[in-house]
């Protein structure tokens, strides 16, 4: 099943429609990640929202773009760096990377939140240390992943790896919650259960069945969480 679920996203994300492989999937994630900053500007200058709340959305999510391209420029991940089709392009951004730009929508258009008051400055402020922390933690992951693996290819089992498998994944997810969180609507937590249910959760159980082949990863796996850190190592 869990293969097969994997394979339907490859299928989508990669070869939807068929036809040549002329899209890079990381362009589209960069147009993405990059094009967040000006697309919020755009919809604070349509809505008329310049709110300490917009503004807020606006620093978060537009800084945590800019952070992803000045990734994926000094060590980019070699996952997203592979061709797929035109098909596979469109598909990818309506289905994942297109759905967080509803966020921002939720958060700035009037019709959902009339009244600027209800937003709370312990919202604001919860918010922004679940981002913060959760930038330090996707970036500082992504590095020793890429350096670990450009110098000495096998199992990461120390640093931010040691007690999690999957520290990038979680540092995501924090970045995502808080902009749920400022976007207090249903429709953003459905959002994020049908991408870490649907996408995360299989690449994250897909890549523990590719470390398995390591000698080490029992040992590994005792010590270590999907997604949590473990704190307490299996003996």
């Amino acid at each position: 099943m869990l293969t097969t679920i994997s394979n339907i996203q490859k299928y989508l994300s990669q070869d939807f429609l068929g036809g040549p492989r002329i899209v890079k999937l990381s362009w589209v994630i960069n147009f993405q990640k990059g094009g967040t900053l000006p697309l919020v500007l755009l919809l604070m200058y349509w809505y008329d929202r310049f709110t300490i709340e917009a503004w807020t959305y606006l620093a978060l999510h537009g800084s945590y773009g800019l952070c992803w391209l000045i990734k994926d420029f000094n060590f980019p991940d070699k996952r997203w760096d592979i061709p797929i089709t035109l098909g596979g392009a469109v598909m990818s951004f309506l289905l994942v990377l297109g759905l967080y730009w509803v966020f921002p929508i939720l958060v700035l258009h009037p019709g959902f939140h009339p009244d600027d008051s209800d937003w709370s400055p312990l919202l604001l402020g919860t918010c922004i240390f679940v981002h913060t922390l959760g930038v330090g933690l996707l970036m500082a992951s992504d590095s020793q992943k890429y350096f670990s693996l450009k110098y000495n290819p096998g199992l990461i089992r120390e640093g931010l790896f040691e007690k999690t498998r999957n520290p990038n994944y979680l540092g995501e997810m924090m970045i995502y919650g808080a902009y749920a969180l400022l976007a207090r609507h249903w429709l953003a937590w459905i959002i994020l259960l049908w991408i870490w249910i649907g996408y995360f959760t299989v690449n994250m159980l897909m890549k523990d069945r590719s470390l398995s082949r390591f000698p080490d990863w029992l040992e590994y796996k005792k010590q270590s969480g999907l997604l949590l850190p473990k704190i307490f190592p299996q003996a």
